[in-house]
């Protein structure tokens, strides 16, 4: 039905979009910056031993600390919102 197709799609994309804060803040990724011994931690870790020993700027890790101390930016909550909608909708499908 298409009523149960559009509920389920906005359902998604707002259920994405609110929760993507608390999300990035429970793998560490906190206003304050990234938690000691968190998953973020370990991202980051990561990404700089494969840099050289730096966070390279536009890479995912820094995307998401951007995102956890500020919010997430228009475009970014556009696709958190679009991403969120079609997981929505693919759920109608099962």
């Amino acid at each position: 039905c298409v009523s149960v197709t559009a509920v389920a799609i906005a359902a998604g994309a707002g259920g994405a979009v609110v929760s993507a804060p608390f999300v990035l803040g429970a793998i560490g990724f906190t206003s304050a910056g990234i938690a000691a011994g968190s998953y973020a931690a370990g991202m980051m870790s990561s990404a700089a031993i494969a840099n050289g020993g730096g966070v390279a700027a536009g890479s995912l890790v820094a995307v998401l600390q951007s995102a956890g101390m500020a919010g997430l930016s228009g475009s970014v909550t556009a696709a958190v919102a679009s991403a969120g909608g079609t997981v929505g909708f693919l759920a109608t499908l099962i």
